[in-house]
């Protein structure tokens, strides 16, 4: 795999918290990937984020540092769709290339974070993926069809994943995601509000977003 030098410097300075740095690898059909690297102890486990369609990783530019405080680094990508319409699961060879990646130096297993359609394409990845250990999914969904039924899939799905909802669209998470063992899923909906879809329900102009932040600190507590 090649490795820009700008990621070999950033990757052998353990210890160090950091602010981004950006860090390119390639997937398995060549395309190049643009990423944030937020480093703060190459000990520490990954979490990979990925974005909603038509945007990119600055999603995670307040997100991402709030994440390092529960001691892990984070590597937020850009995928193939960022800024394009559609949805396509092409996508799904950038968040198993950034698997990979991390993995080349970091042993441990990573946990992927998706946002709408990429959560979706973050718990088929987790599916047969050993260097995956769990899923946080903010609003994934059947994006897919009729090429790929995503709920159908994801009963494979043997590790913990976190999914946020909103109360209008618990019921329908809820009924997709009927298969997958409930030893594995949280499904979480706010009570203080109608809440919000995506990871914008992570912003603090999101009347509940207390309340979905906690429901994840403590999703996460329970990984250690």
């Amino acid at each position: 795999m090649r490795i820009f030098a700008i990621a070999l410097l950033v990757l052998c300075t353990p210890g160090t918290a950091m602010s981004q740095e950006a860090v390119y690898f390639y997937a398995r059909d060549g395309l190049r990937v643009r990423s944030d690297l937020y480093l703060q102890n190459n000990e520490l486990p990954f979490i990979i984020l990925c974005h909603q369609d038509g945007s990119n990783r600055t999603e995670y530019y307040d997100i991402a540092p709030r994440l390092l405080n529960l001691n892990y680094n984070c590597l937020a990508i850009d995928l193939r769709t960022g800024g394009r319409e559609g949805h396509t699961e092409n996508a799904l060879e950038d968040i198993l290339a950034a698997v990979n990646f991390v993995h080349t130096f970091n042993p441990h297993p990573v946990i992927l974070f998706g946002n709408s359609f990429s959560a979706s394409l973050c718990m088929l990845a987790a599916v047969t993926n050993p260097n995956v250990k769990a899923v946080v999914a903010f609003s994934p969904g059947e994006y897919f069809q009729p090429r790929l039924s995503f709920g159908k899939e994801v009963v494979k799905l043997d590790k913990p994943v976190f999914v946020s909802a909103t109360q209008q669209d618990y019921d329908y998470l809820n009924n997709m995601l009927a298969g997958i063992a409930p030893e594995y899923i949280t499904l979480f909906k706010p009570e203080k509000s109608k809440g919000t879809r995506g990871v914008k329900a992570l912003d603090s102009s999101n009347g509940a977003y207390d309340e979905y932040w906690f429901a994840l600190m403590m999703f996460f507590k329970k990984l250690v």
